[in-house]
């Protein structure tokens, strides 16, 4: 009954986040840069060691936005990954380069996600 109740808690109070770590992207959907991350990494990326500690919440630039998000600031590049936990910005990425830089970048973030550094 406990256990319940709390979830009918968190469910009145805020959004409910697919785990405690996410990678929201903020995209226009006109962006070249995040066409190529779609046709690089996006295929894979949910079955990646990274894919699977943070899953992908795609998200347009112009909205709608998931509620209860806490973020440094509203992105302003596209695209933008931004490493959240339970709604609240870790660390982000804007833009996208290439693979290689973009999964170097992405490893940091989760290595500082999981040291618990804000």
């Amino acid at each position: 009954m406990r256990h319940l109740l709390a979830l009918l808690l968190t469910l009145a109070t805020g959004p409910v986040f697919a785990g405690s770590l996410q990678l929201l992207v903020a995209h226009d959907a006109t962006c070249g840069d995040f066409a190529r991350w779609q046709r690089e990494i996006g295929p894979s990326y949910a079955q990646t060691t990274e894919g699977r500690a943070a899953p992908l919440l795609d998200v347009a630039m112009d909205g709608p936005w998931p509620d209860g998000l806490a973020l440094a600031s509203r992105p302003r590049a596209t695209p933008t990954f931004i490493l959240i936990d339970n709604g609240r910005e870790i660390g982000r990425i804007e833009g996208y380069g290439d693979a290689a830089g973009f999964r170097a970048r992405l490893s940091g973030l989760l290595r500082q996600g999981a040291s618990g550094a804000r």
